[in-house]
């Protein structure tokens, strides 16, 4: 049963429980610690923890405020669900009758909290060792796919990021220009590497402009290369 996970479980009591809805075990009769909400709790814990740790150590120029957003997108019901959509895991839960009837087997919510209650039992069965290539195996290309959406959301880091590799030089931004009254004004901004400026942007606010002047170094350093 385990196969799918691609994880050979050393204690299949723990992917048992992982699978095991409340709606189930309450039609079983089974003692509420029988289903998956607890595991799942760890899970969400190990989860966070693995997913902080590469976000951390893979993008090291990445603000705090993106690291948190970024987290945030990978671990949020709508990821998880995707990544057990992707391994089947629907199939192989146990569910209670009604929410069988009802498309429980598709529903975001339970996928999710079955994904996470699955990382909980692979943390319970082989400890963290097996629980970081794990979800990284299931999860880290949701993180990449996320974190090139942050290219066009905060391309401030994602020019520092590939200036870095070939520099230390820090870039500068200039406002350059300032117009319109002031209930409606519009600023100029460019950013310069050793005195090159490198693109120029527009923006209602100065923050606005100098992301706008990062996008469009982006945009001419990828057409260079």
């Amino acid at each position: 049963m385990d196969k799918f996970l691609n994880y050979s479980f050393n204690n299949k009591a723990y992917l048992e429980t992982a699978l095991t809805h409340s709606s189930y075990a309450h039609e079983m009769g089974m003692p509420t610690y029988r289903n998956n909400e607890r595991q799942e709790f760890l899970g969400d814990a190990v989860l966070e923890i693995v997913v902080s740790d590469y976000i951390f150590n893979k993008y090291k120029l990445m603000p705090e405020g993106e690291m948190t957003k970024l987290r945030a997108g990978a671990v949020c019901e709508e990821s998880l669900a995707a990544a057990a959509r992707k391994i089947g895991l629907g199939e192989y839960l146990y569910l209670g009758k009604g929410e069988e009837q009802t498309g429980g087997r598709n529903r975001s919510s339970i996928l999710a909290d079955a994904m996470e209650a699955v990382f909980g039992a692979v943390y319970l069965d082989g400890g963290i060792e097996a629980a970081r290539p794990f979800i990284l195996g299931i999860l880290s290309a949701y993180i990449e796919e996320l974190k090139s959406n942050f290219k066009t959301r905060d391309c401030k880091t994602y020019l520092q990021e590939m200036i870095q590799k070939k520099s230390k030089e820090p870039l500068v931004y200039n406002i350059v220009n300032e117009s319109g009254l002031a209930h409606n004004k519009e600023f100029v901004s460019n950013v310069t590497h050793k005195g090159v400026v490198l693109g120029t942007g527009k923006g209602k606010s100065k923050k606005e402009a100098e992301q706008n002047a990062a996008a469009d170094a982006v945009h001419k350093l990828k057409g260079e290369s």
